[in-house]
């Protein structure tokens, strides 16, 4: 039993790729749940992120950029951002103050609209020196909104007054989740994550949007070490080449820098054996998309 008063619902962070999502969803609780990089579309399935506060439990739905394209893995990401405004109680409409209202943000707030969402419009980035001085966003989508505010979820800035605007706006009820959950995600998806993150990160110039992560072992019956073992899906042949690296330098910068985020994850450390694997229709056959979870 909750509580009289206590508010719990569904708080879906939507935008643009790159708008700041998931450092939003990283900054409110606290940990690093969704991984992120400089290039866009990073986020490629919903995460969800328990916040438990005293008198209210903030279910924050961290979701993919909107994607242009008729691609499989396109529709896959657009179909979860259009699942996410049917689920949430409260819509935090994310807009980077450095790149403005782009497209897809008018049937995204007509969506939200007609199924009378409270709108939270957030200009992100606040702190960045291209932030636009003026309102990015046109009149008839400030006018739209319950909250319309500015942030920047890497200082900090504004997010506090953003969580308070939103506690409010949640319906009344239990909470869904016991207090010390923080995630409905397994460590073996979030494990996944931060490989590609780490893999973004290394080739970045090369081929960030043509890989993806698949754990095969994830071994945790060891007390002194966790085993790991993934690989690291490319589509062809060339790009295996690039991702190993010369003398196979890239992988184990790769697998180094994941095995350390994926330490600081599980607290305990980690073996993690890295492989680089050519699936040349991953990104192309939606059954291949569910198993390695953006469905």
């Amino acid at each position: 039993m909750s509580e009289p008063g206590h508010r719990s619902g569904v708080a879906a962070l939507l935008g643009a790729p790159n708008a700041g999502k998931s450092t939003l969803l990283n900054r409110l609780i606290g940990e690093k749940l969704a991984i992120v990089t400089p290039k866009p579309q990073t986020t490629r399935s919903r995460i969800l992120g328990i916040l438990t506060l005293p008198g209210a439990q903030v279910l924050l739905l961290d979701t993919p950029g909107l994607h242009a394209g008729t691609s499989p893995l396109n529709v896959a990401l657009n179909a979860q951002v259009v699942e996410a405004v049917g689920d949430c109680d409260v819509a935090v409409l994310l807009v980077d103050l450095t790149r403005g209202w782009g497209e897809g943000y008018d049937a995204l707030l007509r969506e939200l609209e007609a199924r009378a969402v409270p709108i939270l419009l957030v200009g992100t980035k606040c702190d960045h020196a291209k932030a636009s001085r003026e309102d990015p966003w046109p009149p008839h989508a400030a006018a739209a909104a319950a909250w319309v505010a500015r942030i920047s979820a890497r200082t900090g800035q504004g997010v506090d007054a953003l969580l308070k605007a939103l506690v409010a706006r949640l319906p009344e009820g239990p909470p869904y989740y016991p207090d010390d959950e923080i995630t409905d995600r397994p460590l073996r998806f979030l494990t996944a994550e931060i490989v590609r993150e780490a893999a973004s990160m290394e080739l970045q110039q090369e081929l960030p949007h043509r890989i993806a992560v698949e754990v095969v072992e994830f071994d945790e019956s060891r007390p002194e070490r966790v085993r790991i073992r993934a690989n690291l899906l490319v589509e062809r042949d060339s790009q295996k080449r690039i991702a190993v690296g010369r003398g196979g330098d890239k992988i184990k910068r790769i697998g180094t820098a994941a095995r350390r985020s994926i330490e600081r994850l599980l607290g305990r450390p980690v073996h993690l054996e890295l492989w680089v694997k050519v699936d040349p229709d991953w990104a192309r056959r939606p059954k291949r998309l569910k198993s390695l979870g953006y469905y």
